[in-house]
């Protein structure tokens, strides 16, 4: 294909992303959603195919799954993971076992078996941290004492990735018993390392990135990022793990200085991955598998609003503030599609990737709607209910009535 086709199609597609964040952020919802529809339009069976620039959106994809998660490492400390895990982790079985469990068994009941099991569980597993944290703030919720208890479950799912990816990589390497528990013993001991290192020598590590200079900060960073990843894959851990664990190390003004000189690469590169996503999904395969995505996304919103609201009840927070943080807790985006991903990419399961796609979505969308008005129904609905006797009314917390 000549160069100027290649410029050309790159310019289109970098130019559409801008577009359409454009689009979305002017009607306050999430360009996420945008971006795939984006993607099943100009790929295999779409409208206007792209053929020169797909070897390069699939490089820029998977560094833009990388740069997700170096910026989900940065918005944490070890500190912060070690005492989420501490205080947390009931909260966090919770969430696992109510939200991965459907993923599970809605793909063995689809005769996918247990690989694409284990891939749909962790799709309808992680929600989605860049949504969530946007709705927070757009809802002006930062404050609420809800939050806390919505943002350590979000910790505790992240931290899940440094185990559950390396996992996943393993079974979908095709690997045995021996070959997938040695894979899994080399990511556990890289994380405890790191996380050892961190909490230890966490300054020395920062103060030998650090740099007054953004340039060489942002080159170093970056530079570390992607040798460590490329490390990490190549032992058969998972890039995104290696990822993560550069995020952790980095603290203090070193991780804030590579948070907004990164922040704009990783946006550039996260819209080009879930373009690439929806490039590698033909739009006629979603509609065959549009109705299982429509009943698993309807099972998981009740069970993501069943998670946050005994997350908060667990907190001690009032009634209204336990379903918000269940309505809040429901968007699925970024990681989601990142795990239907590296399942696609291994050509596991071909109705794997539609389903995924169409579950996200939906929740994409509906996630929003439901931190905006859970509560408010379950207030209105519960000034319904008949009044119950006197002598059986049972006896309120004084903190039920606020949130």
């Amino acid at each position: 294909m000549h160069p100027a086709v290649l410029l050309i199609e790159l310019g289109a597609i970098i130019l559409g992303l801008g577009l359409l964040g454009r689009i979305a952020g002017r009607y306050g919802f999430s360009p996420i959603p945008l971006y795939l529809l984006a993607g099943l339009a100009f790929g295999h069976g779409g409208l206007l195919p792209l053929d020169a620039s797909e070897e390069f959106v699939s490089i820029g994809a998977e560094i833009g799954v990388i740069l997700l998660l170096l910026m989900l490492g940065l918005e944490y400390t070890a500190s912060d993971l070690v005492t989420n895990l501490k205080t947390q982790f009931p909260a966090g079985a919770v969430d696992f076992v109510l939200n991965a469990v459907p993923g599970a068994v809605a793909a063995l009941l689809l005769g996918w078996g247990p690989v694409a099991a284990v891939v749909l569980a962790g799709v309808t597993w992680i929600s989605s941290s860049g949504v969530i944290a946007k709705v927070l703030s757009d809802l002006g919720r930062v404050g609420n004492r809800e939050t806390p208890v919505v943002l350590s479950v979000l910790v505790l799912e992240d931290l899940s990735m440094a185990v559950y990816l390396p996992i996943l990589t393993a079974l979908l390497a095709g690997a045995g018993l021996l070959t997938g528990s040695i894979t899994l013993v080399i990511a556990l001991g890289a994380a405890a390392t790191v996380l050892v290192l961190a909490l230890r020598y966490g300054r020395l590590i920062s103060q030998f990135v650090s740099s007054d200079d953004p340039e060489k900060l942002l080159l170093v960073v970056f530079g570390l990022t992607l040798l460590v990843a490329g490390i990490a894959q190549q032992l058969q851990v998972s890039a995104a793990v290696g990822a993560f664990l550069v995020g952790i190390a980095l603290s203090g003004e070193v991780a804030d200085g590579a948070h907004t000189l990164l922040s704009p690469l990783r946006d550039l590169f996260a819209g080009v991955f879930f373009v690439f996503f929806g490039l590698s999904t033909d739009p006629a395969s979603i509609p065959p598998v549009l109705i299982p995505a429509l009943l698993l996304a309807v099972v998981t919103v009740i069970t993501k609003i069943a998670t946050g609201y005994w997350a908060a009840r667990r907190a001690g927070i009032g009634e209204r503030g336990r379903w918000r943080a269940g309505g809040t807790l429901v968007a699925r985006g970024e990681f989601s599609i990142v795990i239907a991903g590296i399942a696609v990419t291994a050509g596991i399961q071909p109705d794997l990737g539609p389903l995924a796609t169409a579950y996200v979505l939906i929740l994409v969308i509906v996630g929003p709607l439901t931190a905006r008005y859970v509560e408010p129904i379950a207030r209105r609905l519960r000034r319904t209910r008949p009044p119950v006797p006197a002598t059986e009314a049972p006896v309120e917390a004084s903190t039920s009535s606020e949130g």
